[in-house]
């Protein structure tokens, strides 16, 4: 890992820690912010915390930053939306901007953009009502998982093994206002990758008892197991860092990210998706990355912090 481009806290200046937002992982977010907001503190950095309830511009009015530190998850803090408008204030910030944030909230347009790099995807299909259902059973056959194209945290995702629960896997995506799609059920193994400032951290394995590693399985479960070292060997290891680095390049991701991938059981490496503000609480992936790095949380957040100063 690059040494550190900061070394006093000073250095920051004012920084606000915006977290909270009203999408669907706002909770999620108010833990990450609040472990993001301490460890800034323990730092010595002149943070505060800011509960973005209605619109940033409304949550930052009189007050004075010199840089912030995004960790709104999903939809308002992860798309776009809040890039562009400490874009239009003149804020740094962290992590990526305003078309990579928007890009890879939208999970579609991220398939897309890497299949068309040469980058594997499992197949899908988009369901915009019942009469889709035929053609994308036809297409990827049982089981699928059905997803919301842009919601985080497995908000909304649903395992379908037959036309009935195909039906209700749609219906339960379709109450997030965004486009649904089924993706071809990948059998093989689970791991996801976190990138800081273009260097991959070590594979985490993830192993659930759930249908799939769904929001109980990331944020309350007790039965989710981390593997760190990942138990690949370091040639395939490495392959998977630099698919997971070239993945964020693809699509414009900066600063950090976590990438998502399965290990099929014929070998293939099967991109699922990237998250430009990964979570941050005590279940979260990137610190238990960082830790295998040798890198404790507070390091961790100084380090994304100096993403907003490039």
């Amino acid at each position: 890992m690059k040494t550190l481009a900061i070394n006093k806290p000073e250095q920051f200046g004012r920084v606000a820690v915006m977290m909270g937002g009203s999408a669907a992982e706002r909770e999620v977010s108010l833990r990450s912010g609040a472990a993001v907001y301490e460890a800034l503190k323990n730092n010595g950095v002149d943070a505060f915390a800011i509960d973005v309830t209605g619109s940033p511009f409304d949550a930052l009015a009189g007050l004075e930053f010199d840089r912030v530190f995004n960790i709104i998850h999903g939809r308002g803090g992860e798309d776009g939306v809040l890039q562009g408008v400490l874009e239009v204030l003149g804020l740094p910030y962290t992590g990526s901007g305003v078309m990579a944030s928007a890009l890879t909230m939208d999970k579609l347009r991220t398939k897309l953009c890497w299949q068309g790099y040469g980058l594997v995807t499992p197949k899908w299909c988009l369901l915009q009502d019942e009469t889709d259902l035929d053609a994308c059973i036809e297409k990827l056959g049982f089981p699928v998982i059905v997803k919301p194209a842009q919601e985080g945290s497995s908000i909304g995702m649903s395992k379908a093994s037959n036309w009935d629960e195909l039906v209700k896997a749609l219906n339960v995506a379709a109450k997030y206002r965004c486009d649904v799609y089924a993706e071809a059920w990948v059998s093989g193994k689970e791991y996801t990758v976190a990138v800081l400032n273009d260097e991959a951290l070590p594979v985490i394995h993830l192993e659930t008892p759930n249908a799939f590693y769904d929001y109980e399985a990331k944020y309350q479960a007790t039965t989710t197991q981390y593997h760190c070292p990942c138990g690949l060997n370091s040639e395939q290891e490495q392959s998977l860092k630099d698919l997971a680095v070239t993945a964020c390049k693809v699509v414009g991701v900066k600063g950090w990210g976590r990438v998502d991938v399965f290990i099929d059981n014929a070998g293939q490496y099967q991109l699922i998706e990237v998250n430009t503000v990964p979570g941050m609480t005590d279940h979260s992936l990137v610190p238990m990355a960082a830790r295998q790095a040798g890198m404790n949380f507070e390091e961790l957040v100084w380090r994304i912090l100096e993403t907003s100063c490039g």
